[in-house]
C-alpha cells in the first residue's frame, strides 16, 4: 500500500464529500493499491476492507487514533486513544464459503462487501435493506432436503444467520467496551472506519486549504506548490505571516 500524497488526498476529499461511505472507501484504497483494480476492492468482506483503511491511515496519520465517546448514562465525555493493534481483528476472519446449520435450514452464503453496501443506498428502509443485503450474500438454501427461496427464511433463521455473519467477520463490527470514568456505566460502542477515517480526512483537508490559503495570499504561490512543500516548511512560513 503506497502513502497518497497531499494532492491526491485533496482531489479525493473533494470528490467523495457526496458519496456514499462505500464509495469513499473503495476511492482510498484504489488509489492507494493502484495494482489492485475497483472492482477487486469492492469484492473485499467488510471486515478486510477495513482492516486495509486501519492500515491505510497508519501511514497517513500514524499509528494512534483519537476518538470522543459520550456517556449514554450521564453524558460524560470520553477522550479516548487507540492503537492500531487494540482495533486488528482482522486475523480472525474466516475464509469463505460459509454455511449455517440451524434448525431444518441449511443455507451456504459469503460475507458482505463494500459493492452490497453501495446496492443498498436505493433503499427506503432498514428492513428493505436486510432483505437485499441477505438476498445478494445468501447463495443456497435448503429446508428438509429441498431448495427455498431467501425471502421465505423466518426471524429467527435470520437472525441465527447475522449473529453468525457477525462472528465470521469480526473486524466489521468492532464494538468497543468503554467504561464511564464519572457514574461507572459500561457499554459497548460501535467503531466504524471507515466514518472515523473520513471526518480525519476532512479535518485535514479543511485545514490544509487554510493554510493553502494563508501562503497564497501571503506569498502569491500556487496551490500545487504549496502542497509540494513538505510540512515542515510549510509551517515555518506560516510562522513567519503569523498563521499558523
Amino acid at each position: 500500500m503506497r502513502p497518497l500524497s497531499a494532492p491526491e488526498l485533496l482531489d479525493i476529499w473533494e470528490a467523495g464529500a457526496r458519496q456514499p461511505l462505500a464509495a469513499r472507501a473503495l476511492w482510498l484504497l484504489s488509489a492507494a493499491q493502484p495494482d489492485t483494480s475497483y472492482e477487486a476492492l469492492a469484492q473485499l468482506p467488510i471486515g478486510e476492507r477495513d482492516a486495509q483503511l486501519l492500515a491505510l491511515h497508519e501511514g497517513l496519520f500514524g499509528a494512534q487514533l483519537s476518538a470522543v465517546a459520550a456517556c449514554p448514562q450521564c453524558g460524560e465525555r470520553l477522550q479516548l486513544a487507540l492503537n492500531r493493534s487494540d482495533l486488528d481483528l482482522s486475523a480472525g476472519a474466516a475464509p469463505g464459503p460459509l454455511a449455517l446449520e440451524f434448525d431444518r435450514y441449511s443455507i451456504r452464503y459469503r460475507l458482505p462487501n463494500s459493492a452490497d453496501l453501495l446496492a443498498l443506498t436505493g433503499c427506503d428502509s432498514v428492513e428493505a435493506g436486510r432483505r437485499l443485503l441477505l438476498s445478494r450474500c445468501i447463495q443456497s438454501v435448503r429446508c428438509d432436503g429441498g431448495d427455498q427461496a431467501v425471502e421465505t427464511l423466518p426471524d429467527g433463521v435470520i437472525a441465527a444467520l447475522t449473529a453468525q455473519m457477525a462472528q465470521a467477520d469480526p473486524q466489521a463490527d468492532l464494538q468497543l467496551d468503554l467504561s464511564c470514568p464519572v457514574c461507572r456505566h459500561r457499554w459497548l460502542a460501535a467503531f466504524d472506519m471507515i466514518t472515523f477515517l473520513w471526518n480525519e480526512i476532512d479535518s485535514w483537508a479543511r485545514r490544509m486549504l487554510r493554510e493553502v490559503h494563508a501562503l497564497a495570499s501571503a506569498y502569491g504561490w500556487s496551490e500545487a506548490d504549496i502542497l509540494s512543500m513538505s510540512a515542515t516548511r510549510r509551517h515555518l512560513y506560516l510562522d513567519l505571516i503569523g498563521a499558523a
